[in-house]
């Protein structure tokens, strides 16, 4: 038996979610609904704009991979994380969250010279979450933090596309698949973002190699791939490079495919108030189902009442005993 179900890499953030109207994105010249990456003066000219408005969330390490991983590691399944974080508070209290949340991680001790990365993720009236980050010392996270080891320990190897958007970052992403390959271990890959396929395509086309065993993505990037607007045409090229995938459809559910057949994915109804890690969860929950061994129907239905809950309060993360709660309904 492998000592981990999901191997993780990816960026260490802290978020810190804030309530905006559609105007204020205006004038702050944000772009609604993306990931934009941002230098520190930036951020601080945001964070000024932004100040006085209402957070609704409290500061939760974040992060694409590290939400999935986080969610999975929750539910119940044993995870690594490899990332980069510096020697300052952020830092600090970006392993403390991983550590209180049972996940494994490559930073014994305190991290480098350098500030640790920070999102601020916008919601607007609609729930839709736009983020603006500043990568901090995660954009230079490299080979030096893919942990082999691990890696050959575990079940699943899971790399999310935002890594894409940083040369050394990248290169961590394609060698941590090149030794899960080696070691036969399974590798799952998220797309992320729309911007990341429309952007930077061809970066993504190097993480995924000849193909993944397992592509999560939503229904925007997966035509996004496909440079098409028809939703089979997307499903079919999707097919060519990954052996399985789940693609999330909002409030129409989700598709999911085993390797020999689609299934439909029922959505569940609910309030939305924020969608940010809605998608993240959705990974996290999935994962989690398919290492203990159920069937992609069954994971798909976990992961989407998982995702339906996340967004029906604000924030990218549930407690332990949300997970739980999730566990015992769905199992009864």
């Amino acid at each position: 038996m492998k000592k981990y179900h999901i191997y993780g890499i990816g960026a260490a953030l802290v978020d810190t979610e804030i309530q905006v109207t559609d105007n204020d994105l205006l004038d702050m010249g944000v772009e609604k609904g993306l990931m934009t990456l941002v230098d520190e003066e930036r951020q601080h000219q945001l964070s000024h704009h932004l100040d006085g408005h209402l957070v609704h969330a409290k500061l939760a390490s974040g992060g694409s991979a590290c939400n999935t991983i986080f969610a999975a590691s929750c539910f119940g399944a044993n995870a690594y994380y490899s990332c980069k974080v510096a020697d300052d508070s952020n830092g600090k209290f970006f392993l403390q969250d991983l550590e209180t949340a049972g996940v494994d991680c490559n930073i014994q001790s305190h991290g480098g010279q350098g500030i640790t990365g920070k999102c601020l993720v916008m919601i607007s009236p609609d729930a839709e979450r736009s983020m603006n980050t500043h990568l901090g010392i995660s954009e230079s996270l490299s080979v030096e933090q893919v942990n082999a080891e691990a890696i050959a320990q575990s079940e699943y190897v899971y790399l999310e596309g935002y890594q894409v958007t940083s040369e050394t970052g990248k290169a961590a992403a394609i060698e941590a698949r090149k030794i899960a390959e080696q070691a036969g271990v399974k590798t799952a890959i998220s797309l992320s973002d729309p911007g990341m396929v429309e952007f930077f395509k061809d970066g993504l086309k190097q993480m995924i190699g000849d193909r993944v065993n397992l592509l999560f993505c939503n229904e925007a990037e997966a035509m996004g791939w496909a440079d098409t607007s028809d939703l089979d045409t997307a499903i079919e090229s999707l097919k060519k490079i990954t052996d399985t995938f789940a693609i999330t459809l909002g409030s129409k559910g989700a598709l999911v495919f085993d390797g020999s057949s689609l299934e439909t994915i029922d959505a569940h109804t609910v309030d939305a108030i924020d969608t940010n890690g809605a998608g993240d969860m959705f990974a996290g929950a999935f994962l989690y189902a398919i290492s203990q061994g159920h069937s992609f129907k069954t994971a798909g239905n976990l992961a989407s009442l998982a995702s339906a809950t996340v967004v029906s309060s604000y924030g990218p993360r549930l407690t332990k005993d949300q997970h739980r709660e999730l566990l015992d309904s769905f199992a009864g």
